[in-house]
């Protein structure tokens, strides 16, 4: 498909890899829907996509509440006349130790860091892929879900509810390539590594450097690697159903 006039949902689309694969897009000719909690980050990744040369517009949502996402997803419909895409971004971190024990003390991971996780990192994909396929197929549109997996998903120490959900996002990403290929609906995932985000330029210059020496590349990825990836999964036709990895040549 052709990413120019195509509309297309990033949720977390306001900051980090969804703020840097929206501008990628928006350079490409693309009309997006940035979703997002924030709405200064939102006001923000709008102006910078309208002065890449695309068109943006934004909403508030929380991915994880399913009346929410069903609003969302009819008011970008309303408000664009199509949906052609769905990049599921947003995602949170809640990590810790499953049991951590120490001077005596024995520590467990909550059930609140283990269900806040998995609600929005794997119940959000669900509810977002849901909603957008019903709503593409209804319309006629064709097109491309791309979901956010990890590098995580096989298995990270620290965590077991993050790489639990991104595990599912692959999962799901193969069911779905399958299912939704008789509508014309492409389903692909991106499982990133370590790349340069606003999270890791805060970490020591010491943890930073231990995180590299373990890449075959010997550097973290950059934010523009991953949009020119989502680009590449929108304008080849012949990729669904697959999990495309770019972690530099690590393995958890």
């Amino acid at each position: 498909m052709q990413v120019k006039d195509s509309v297309i949902i990033i949720t977390g689309g306001g900051q980090g890899l969804g703020r840097s694969m929206a501008e990628y897009l928006a350079a490409k000719g693309a009309r997006l829907a940035l979703v997002d909690l924030n709405q200064e980050r939102l006001d923000e990744a709008v102006a910078a996509c309208k002065s890449a040369g695309g068109d943006a517009r934004s909403y508030i949502c929380n991915v994880a509440n399913e009346e929410q996402v069903e609003s969302m997803v009819s008011r970008v419909a309303e408000d664009f006349g199509a949906i052609n895409g769905l990049i599921n971004n947003a995602g949170i971190l809640r990590d810790g130790l499953l049991v951590k024990a120490k001077d005596g003390q024995i520590q467990k991971m909550s059930l609140a860091q283990w269900q806040s996780v998995i609600d929005v990192n794997l119940t959000g994909v669900f509810l977002g892929t849901r909603e957008v396929a019903a709503k593409m197929i209804e319309l006629g549109n064709k097109g491309l879900i791309i979901n956010i997996s990890s590098i995580s998903r096989a298995g990270n120490i620290g965590q077991s509810n993050y790489s639990a959900a991104k595990a599912g996002v692959a999962a799901m990403t193969v069911v779905w390539g399958k299912e939704l290929a008789r509508h014309g609906i492409r389903v692909a995932g991106i499982a990133p590594g370590f790349i340069e985000t606003e999270m890791t330029a805060g970490m020591k210059p010491e943890a930073l450097e231990k995180m590299t020496s373990g890449i075959p590349l010997k550097r973290m990825g950059k934010p523009e690697e991953i949009a020119h990836s989502a680009a590449y999964l929108f304008e080849n036709d012949y990729y669904t159903g697959r999990i495309l990895e770019l972690d530099g040549g690590i393995r958890l």
